[in-house]
Formats: structure tokens, C-alpha cells, sequence
């Protein structure tokens, strides 16, 4: 039987629709339905461009349907559809397999009020979900969704099973699984209106970093000397944009000087060419100005920017060189200032409790642990997540984001709020990632631990990975000091992220010469490939050459 009339349920963004439409007869009758509203779905650019593309083909859309009630939903001239989709169901947040086969049996009962004598009922599952022989992998039928039984409480039967084929449908995206960054943006969209923003900044930052969150500074940027009579300098950071997020930023290959200091105010003195100072920017927060100065900047809703940023770091498994950041902006009248960022902070911190708590093991004593940490100038905050959550390796409380209201920007009548989150040690706590490396791997191994539509907790590709320990001690240059952030830099980088820990052992002051001797202890391991302890012997031996290089010490 050739299908007249097709029922589409549970639509997210649209995508199906609109690539079906395009592989169907003219004469076919589509009718697209989703559970939201429709301004539920303002914020989302790829609904809204879906949705036009099928309103000029004059397919039907219709919103707020619910599945498990169709004959509710649609009115009597609207039933027998021959054939009725609905890709990839699920409940939602932390719904598990009783909830989901729920949904299907209400579904199915559902299909057989609207169905057509000789319809046909298409449900697009992921692997192992359906519980049938066909399914792999195959999960124990206690643990799947039991299709072919709910199926059977409408009076259907399962004949047929076919893999879905996105190439057939070209421009079909589920929704089922966002990123962290979709998901939190998702959930904010319920309480505020959004505006998300283009991130064509330069990831170059120039005029220092005055502006950055709480506990930032100029020490902790990659900063970059170009001299003034460069004539490439002017046009550097226009071009250095966005296009370089899908790049991964090899920190071992790049030699970037030190931060600037006292010996540079010195040397510009004495007559050298003044040197412009640009730094890799360490947080979006950098163009704060910009984004809120910009004509079209709306006070009210909710502006969205994501990208790159960069900082030196302390080598540990939870902080990280490069990682993905977004920055919420908030533009308020001073009168409802209090009640707005009030109201804010509570649902994030909502959301943020919901996020974390996704993959905890069922009968978890953990509670939610996020809180909002004011600052000493009484006006700023830092986003605390507690460690107990996280295993022996995490012994303090993590910073996963910063509330920012002290920044003053030329606005007369407004004042802003910037809140920024760090997605990577995010979505390292929500997957329970140990080590933030995985993240930029390229091992394939990594991507396949995670299953579309669900949120669990990773599991290693790695067992046992050896350690390699050694020990180094130095004299201190008494002229030049002891930078301890640029010590970790320079295992960071010829080490290429294979030193996981610098432990400090100890100090020694000569009793004659007062000269003093640091030891400290670096431990190598790999997460995503074999370190063999040659490598590692190598990795040890030009470290010491390159911080007689770059730190000025004297090994003992």
C-alpha cells in the first residue's frame, strides 16, 4: 500500500520532517505534531529554520500534541493516517526503561484511534533498546523497552525490523542527546528569553585581562609579543576567529613567552621597538565590552556566547589548558537588579543540581552540590560544585563557573551580569570523566563509550595504565626567582600532557652560600595510548634541559 497521509509525533526540531518531505510523492499528506509550544521552541534557530522551510511547502504542523493521546489531539476528520513515526521516543531527563516502555504502550494504544484499517505504526529505537533478537547489542529483556509487548496492549504485532538509515534522511538531526551546552541552554530557555551569539571574536585578546573572572590574572595568560612595525600585527586578530575552535591548539609545539614583567618595561626603556602585548584570550569575558556596547544588544533576555579559552594551569586532572566556555549576559534595569539575579542564580543552580546528578547510581546518598560563593568585594561569585562527589583525586571543591557583577560597563540606566561556565569540567562531572585530556582525544574508542538519548557514566578503554615516576632537583638563579606556574607549563608542554602530577618534595638552603634547591616529583601517564618507560625517560631528560632554558635554575 502506497501512503496518502502520513502522522509525524514527538518532532523535536523538526529535521525529519523536513527531510522527508523532500524523498515523498506530491500527492502525500504530511502533518507534523510536537509535544512544546511554540514558544518553547523560539530560541532554537534550527527549528525556527525547519519549521519556514515546511510552512512554504504547506505541510500542516501542530503543536502541543501529546502521543499517548492522539484522538484528543486531533479532531475526527484528521484520523485514519497510514502510516504514523515517531523517532527515537523518551521520556526525558533521568526517566529509565519502566517510564519509557510506559510511554510506548500509551503510544501504541493511542495509534489505534487515529490509524487508517491497513496502517502502519514506525518506531525509530536505538540499539539493544527494543529487546527483540534482532537488536544488538542484545540487553536482558528486564532491561529494555520491551517493544513487541507494549506494542501488542494496542493490537499492533512487529513485522518488520530495519536499521535507520540517516543518510536516507539528509538533514535529520535527533535531539534525543544534546551536549552539556545544549542541554543547559535548553533548560535556561524555560525561564528566560534567549538571544545566542555568534562567537566571530578573535581568540587573540589585546589590553590585558582586567576584566576576567575572580581569581584570573595576568600570570595565567598565554600572552604573545608582536612588534609595532609588524605588518601583519594590525590584521593578525581579525583573522584568528572562530574557524580555529575545530583546531586543537597543540600547546608543546608553541613557544610563547613569558607573561610581561618588570624585564620588559626595562628593556622598552632602553630604546627596543614598543611591542603591542596580546594574550590568547583567557575568557570570553574579554569581550564583554563589545558584545553589550553592540546597537542591537537587548536589555532582558538572555545572551548566549560560547567558544575556546586558554589559561596556564597547575598540572592536575581537573584543571585544563584549553576548554570550552560559555558566558551567560544579562542586561538589567539597577531598580529589579537584586530580584533578576536572584532569580537567575536559582535556576541555574537548579539546573546545574539536575545536570550532576544524572549519572549517580541509583540510591546514591549524594545530594546536589552546587553553590554560589560571594567574593570579598561582596558583589561577584564563584560557582563551587563539592568534590565529595568525585573520587580521591578531586581533594578540594571545584570552581566550574564564576558570576561577574563588578564589571562596569558605559550604560546609564543598565547594569549586566556575566555568568561563566566552564563546559569541559562540566561535562567531566556529569559523564564522571576523570581526566580532562580525554577530551581532546583523538581515539575513537572514546566517542563510542557514549550512546545517543542517554546520559551514563564513562567507562574506561584503559585499564592499568602504568606510571612512571622521577625525581628532580635544582638550584634557584637568586636574580631571576622561581616561577612555579611557568615550571608547570614547561612539563605541560614537552611532557605533550603526559605528566599528570608535580608533587613538591622539598627545599634546601645552603648554610654557606644561602643558595636554595627545590625537588620536586613528576609522575607520567598516558590516557588514550601505550607511554612506555623510555618514552617517559625521554619526556624526563629534555624537561631538565628546557628548564635550565627557560627558568634559569642549575641542576643538582
Amino acid at each position: 500500500m502506497v501512503p496518502r497521509r502520513l502522522l509525524l509525533v514527538g518532532e523535536g526540531n523538526f529535521s525529519f520532517t523536513a527531510s522527508l518531505i523532500d524523498t515523498l510523492d506530491p500527492g502525500v499528506s504530511v502533518t507534523a505534531t510536537c509535544l512544546q509550544h511554540p514558544d518553547d521552541l523560539d530560541g532554537d534557530p534550527v527549528t525556527q529554520e525547519n519549521l519556514q522551510r515546511l510552512r512554504e511547502r504547506g505541510i500542516e504542523v501542530r503543536f502541543g500534541v501529546d502521543c499517548t493521546q492522539l484522538a484528543h489531539a486531533l479532531q475526527a476528520h484528521d484520523k485514519d493516517f497510514d502510516r504514523i513515526y515517531f523517532n527515537f521516543p523518551h521520556c526525558g531527563r533521568k526517566a529509565g526503561v519502566a517510564k519509557n516502555r510506559e510511554l510506548l504502550a500509551k503510544f501504541f494504544q493511542s495509534c489505534a484511534d487515529v490509524l487508517a484499517k491497513e496502517g502502519e505504526v514506525h518506531v525509530a529505537l536505538c540499539r539493544g533498546q527494543g529487546g527483540t533478537p534482532a537488536d544488538e547489542p542484545q540487553r536482558e529483556w528486564h532491561n529494555s523497552w520491551q517493544v513487541v509487548a507494549m506494542a501488542a496492549l494496542g493490537g499492533f504485532i512487529l513485522s518488520d525490523v530495519r536499521p535507520f538509515s540517516c543518510e536516507a534522511v539528509p538533514g535529520y538531526k535527533c535531539t534525543g542527546y544534546r551536549t552539556i551546552n545544549e542541554k543547559l541552554i535548553a533548560e535556561l530557555s524555560k525561564h528566560f528569553p534567549l538571544r545566542r551569539l555568534k562567537c566571530s571574536f578573535p581568540l587573540l585578546s589585546q589590553g590585558g585581562t582586567s576584566i576576567l573572572p575572580p581569581g584570573t590574572c595576568d600570570l595565567s595568560a598565554f600572552w604573545i609579543s608582536l612588534r609595532e612595525d609588524n605588518s601583519h600585527s594590525e590584521s593578525l586578530t581579525a583573522e584568528i576567529t572562530q574557524e580555529m575552535e575545530e583546531v586543537l591548539l597543540l600547546f608543546s609545539e608553541c613557544a610563547l613567552p613569558k607573561s610581561p614583567g618588570q624585564d620588559d618595561c626595562i628593556a622598552a626603556q632602553e630604546g627596543l621597538h614598543e611591542q603591542a602585548k596580546l594574550c590568547l584570550r583567557p575568557s570570553l569575558l574579554v569581550h564583554a565590552e563589545t558584545v553589550t556596547c553592540s546597537p542591537d544588544f537587548l536589555s532582558g533576555p538572555l545572551h548566549i556566547l560560547s567558544g575556546p579559552v586558554y589559561r596556564k594551569c597547575h598540572i592536575s586532572p581537573f584543571t585544563m589548558p584549553a576548554f570550552h566556555e560559555t558566558l551567560l549576559i544579562l542586561g538589567l534595569n539597577k531598580n529589579v537588579k537584586d530580584s533578576r539575579l536572584a532569580s537567575l542564580l536559582d535556576h541555574l543552580k537548579d539546573i546545574l543540581d539536575n545536570l550532576l546528578t544524572q549519572t549517580l547510581l541509583e540510591g546514591s546518598s549524594l545530594s546536589p552540590s552546587v553553590e554560589f560563593v560571594l567574593q570579598p568585594n561582596g558583589k561577584d561569585y564563584v560557582i563551587h560544585v563539592k568534590s565529595l562527589h568525585f573520587g580521591p583525586d578531586c581533594t578540594e571543591n571545584l570552581i566550574i563557573g564564576t558570576v561577574v557583577t563588578s564589571i562596569i560597563v558605559s550604560h546609564k540606566q543598565q547594569c549586566f551580569v556575566f555568568v561563566s561556565l566552564n563546559l569541559d569540567l562540566l561535562a567531566m562531572l556529569v559523564y564522571d570523566i576523570s581526566d580532562w585530556r580525554l577530551l581532546w582525544t583523538f581515539d575513537n574508542r572514546f566517542l563510542k563509550r557514549f550512546a545517543p538519548g542517554k546520559t551514563e557514566r564513562f567507562k574506561s578503554y584503559s585499564l592499568y595504565p602504568p606510571r612512571y615516576v622521577h625525581d628532580i632537583s635544582f638550584w634557584l638563579d637568586k636574580k631571576k626567582g622561581f616561577d612555579d606556574l611557568e615550571f608547570h607549563t614547561v612539563a605541560r608542554a614537552v611532557s605533550q600532557d603526559t605528566v599528570i602530577s608535580i608533587q613538591f618534595l622539598g627545599r634546601f638552603q645552603h648554610p654557606e652560600t644561602e643558595q636554595v634547591s627545590l625537588c620536586y616529583r613528576l609522575t607520567y601517564q598516558a590516557c588514550d595510548r601505550a607511554l612506555s618507560p623510555q618514552l617517559a625517560a625521554a619526556m624526563q631528560s629534555r624537561f631538565r634541559k628546557e628548564i635550565q632554558r627557560q627558568l634559569h635554575v642549575s641542576l643538582r
